[in-house]
């Protein structure tokens, strides 16, 4: 049995020093390490994939050297980490890819980006209708990075630089996340801190409406500094970008609360955005002129026409499709919501676990259990599961030891339910052979280097869980005293980074936030929500949606392998000002508003 140490130098400023080198050399080598290529440009942060490698390889030596982790539960962690991550996330990504690139091959997608241009022409408010409003429907359904592939993908289409499209659409997949893939966050957070799954819910939704107003803002301004644009032109949409966000977060506010539709917070606040904005736009508002891309500006000063008299309402934009055409151009969308929906119905689920539940075997692999029906085969992680104990504070007194089982759930995963969905629209849109053929070579290519570097990372985050590194960095912050609910977001933000998922860090350091909370006299309720709040802005700083962001922006590989540096640095503000706000809010809630806490059902 291995029993984690919080301590293991004696010293626990210099232990947590240790616990964090895998994190630091993970990012020096993402974002800082200078290198030239070999036509002598010079670029800060190497290729992904190696950069993940090098902090593979650090974890592996302060688990096992400093940690006494013995080196086959090390090994045998890092594996489960990389085969949990493939089934969960890789395999949801790769499905999503692949619709996207059968709606390209079909010559589909081409409608539905005009469809979304003609809502509106000014590039300011398609980034808060696409990389906001409708990548929070995809967060809802699938989650995972999913959104920010899909969306990213949908803004390159339109014109944005790669560059643009990944940073904007990972700021925007922030404050849905909490809610992503048919609330899976929520469920996860409730089941480790035994506390009620709908009065987290609501507590989330007392926090992240606030967030969801200033996302859109956040979105433009970015944007348009961008391209060089001025703070008068940030604010000539703010009436368009309050209607995106105060509506997107009204509904997030009710539908968290409810019993009903919760778990579905994302989906029906999304398309409650969507609709309220494009009935906005097209009956009671639009801005006064058409703010462009620079490219856009180039084109039409080259064809000797005026920038600066484009106006939204633009007779020279004329739709070209019928409504039929561009019904049928969104089916693949629309059929990928309702199966991301059918496959998060857990009656659902339990019947794809089922299926096949009278087919069973019984065998061992690499001396482990590997058992179960065809359905749901179980492998017991050789030399780990139950043998990994986690200690107080952490885990209360007598706590069972850590299971470690590689369960492959291979129908009921989500990313079946976006491969269904992948394969009924290439069905509908009639594909050929030879289009057949083409979404799924571009595909390949787009996910190879992506699939190595979120398998390397996802292997990282377990590694550190399961030596319980991940735990000394987390108790840091539990000696804030007073201020702790503000550290509490930083919390569930550094396990978002860590493991790439607000699922896996809600798994890990749920329980010791609600242990935290009761230690310092402080409310449960609020602090574990607040793990999952403060974990949404994690999200945009973790190295796998960063490499899903470059899948799906970049078409060359070289520069999809070098651009993880670049959008690192910039988000990486991004994401620390996020989280101090969500810390904010949550202190402010703790001390000053304390009863926008809601109160649990009677014996929950």
């Amino acid at each position: 049995m291995y029993q984690q140490s919080y301590n293991p130098l004696g010293n626990a400023f210099l232990s947590t020093l240790v616990a964090a080198i895998p994190i630091l050399v993970l990012l020096y080598f993402i974002a800082l390490h200078r290198h030239r290529d070999s036509q002598g440009n010079l670029y800060l942060g190497i290729s992904a994939p190696y950069a993940a490698f090098f902090g593979v390889i650090a974890a592996f030596l302060v688990s096992c050297l400093v940690f006494k982790m013995p080196v086959a539960a090390a090994v045998s962690a890092f594996a489960l980490g990389s085969l949990s991550g493939f089934l969960g996330i890789i395999w949801i990504v790769l499905a999503a890819m692949f619709l996207y690139a059968m709606s390209v091959a079909s010559g589909k997608f081409e409608i539905v980006k005009e469809s979304i241009v003609h809502i509106s022409f000014d590039r300011r408010l398609q980034c808060v209708l696409i990389a906001f409003s409708f990548g929070a429907i995809i967060e809802g359904t699938s989650g995972f990075g999913t959104p920010v592939a899909i969306a990213g993908a949908v803004m390159v289409g339109l014109g944005f630089k790669p560059f643009q499209s990944a940073v904007l659409n990972l700021l925007a997949n922030t404050a849905p996340v909490a809610w992503g893939a048919i609330g899976t966050p929520i469920v996860t957070l409730a089941a480790v801190s035994g506390l009620d799954q709908v009065t987290l819910s609501a507590m989330a939704g007392r926090q992240l409406p606030f967030v969801s107003i200033l996302v859109p803002f956040w979105l433009v301004a970015t944007f348009v500094k961008m391209e060089g644009g001025t703070w008068k032109e940030v604010f000539e949409v703010w009436p368009a970008a309050l209607c995106a966000g105060a509506s997107f977060a009204v509904m997030q506010f009710f539908a968290s609360g409810s019993n009903e539709f919760h778990l579905m917070t994302d989906v029906v606040s999304g398309v409650f955005s969507v609709v309220c904005t494009a009935l906005f736009l097209r009956f009671a508002w639009h801005p006064k002129t058409r703010f462009l891309l620079k490219s856009d500006r180039e084109a039409l000063l080259k064809a000797g026409k005026s920038t600066a008299t484009a106006t939204t309402d633009s007779t020279e934009w004329k739709y070209s499709y019928t409504t039929q055409e561009t019904v049928y151009a969104w089916l693949p969308w629309v059929i990928l919501i309702l199966s991301c929906a059918l496959w998060g119905i857990p009656e659902f689920k339990k019947f794809l676990n089922t299926l096949f539940s009278g087919v069973t075997f019984a065998t061992t692999l690499l001396g482990s259990p590997f058992a179960g029906t065809l359905s749901l085969p179980v492998w017991d992680m050789p030399s780990l599961h139950n043998l990994v104990q986690r200690m107080p504070p952490v885990a209360a007194i007598n706590a069972k030891p850590e299971a470690a089982r590689f369960t492959i759930n291979w129908l009921s995963a989500a990313g079946t339910g976006v491969f269904v969905a992948a394969i009924l629209s290439g069905l509908v849109l009639k594909l050929s052979a030879a289009q057949w053929k083409e979404a799924f070579s571009q595909t390949l290519h787009r996910m190879k280097i992506p699939v190595l570097v979120i398998g390397q990372v996802l292997g990282l985050g377990f590694l550190t869980r399961y030596a319980g590194t991940d735990a000394v960095l987390g108790l840091a912050f539990t000696g804030a005293g007073f201020m702790y609910p503000f550290f509490a977001a930083y919390l569930g933000w550094l396990g978002v980074f860590l493991t790439g998922s607000d699922t896996a860090s809600n798994a890990l350091f749920g329980s010791l936030q609600r242990i935290t909370a009761e230690q310092l006299n402080l409310n449960p309720i609020l602090i574990v929500a607040t793990n999952s709040t403060g974990g949404v802005m994690g999200k945009m700083i973790d190295a796998q949606s960063i490499m899903v962001a470059c899948a799906a922006c970049y078409d060359d590989p070289k520069e999809r392998s070098h651009a993880l540096g670049p959008i690192f640095r910039t988000v990486f503000w991004h994401s620390i000002a996020g989280a101090s706000v969500i810390g904010v809010i949550a202190l402010l809630q703790a001390y000053v508003f304390p009863g926008m806490i809601p109160i649990p059902p009677v014996g929950k």
